[in-house]
């Protein structure tokens, strides 16, 4: 019964669409017709104003860490489970008709809430991507992937497996990126 409640509730907390509500609330738009359609804090930043990016990035974070830390220190045998809910509710919201976002800020939010060490190691990760390519998505799937490899390496870690199931649902959400990204015409990110 734990599993079914916890798991449904991770999912739901996951599903919020920060990026849609703050979008509709103060700017009167729609951000799935704004840039790439995506409800995520990336497209959120084309909104036009950059608050509004920054607080659905916080957002998309909190609604992982929230659920996931209360999830480690009281049902710490579901902690794995639980994770995927939140960031599977983010990608397949079912009151968006399962189309989400891409599912990076819960990944970051669920990483610093199982063990920071992993978070920092993500971001800084990104950071270094990013700012060599300016490709948000581009250092999205690489940090995602550098991941199970820390943590494969790492005797003080477990569960790869688990990084690496993320690693292969965030390089399906990014897979147009991918294709721009080879072709060349993936659009740059301005952060600032």
């Amino acid at each position: 019964m734990d599993l079914i409640l916890i798991t449904s509730i991770c999912y739901l907390m996951g599903s919020i669409p920060f990026g849609l509500i703050l979008t509709k609330i103060f700017l009167k738009k729609d951000i799935r017709k704004i840039g790439s359609g995506n409800i995520g804090a990336t497209n959120a930043l084309r909104s036009g104003n950059k608050k509004i990016g920054y607080l659905t990035l916080v957002l998309d974070i909190l609604k992982a860490i929230v659920p996931v830390l209360y999830i480690k220190y009281y049902f710490p045998e579901l902690i794995y489970i639980s994770s995927l809910s939140v960031f599977l509710g983010h990608v397949f919201p079912i009151w968006l008709k399962f189309k989400g976002g891409k599912g990076v800020a819960t990944y970051v939010g669920i990483l610093f809430s199982i063990n920071y060490i992993l978070g920092i190691t993500f971001t800084f990760t990104w950071l270094i991507i990013f700012f060599i390519s300016r490709y948000s998505s581009l250092g999205s799937i690489l940090s995602t992937m550098v991941i199970p490899i820390f943590v494969f390496f790492n005797p003080n870690y477990e569960d790869e497996y688990f990084y690496i199931i993320l690693f292969v649902l965030i390089f399906f959400t990014h897979r147009e990126n991918v294709k721009r990204l080879i072709n060349k015409e993936e659009s740059k990110t301005k952060i600032y």
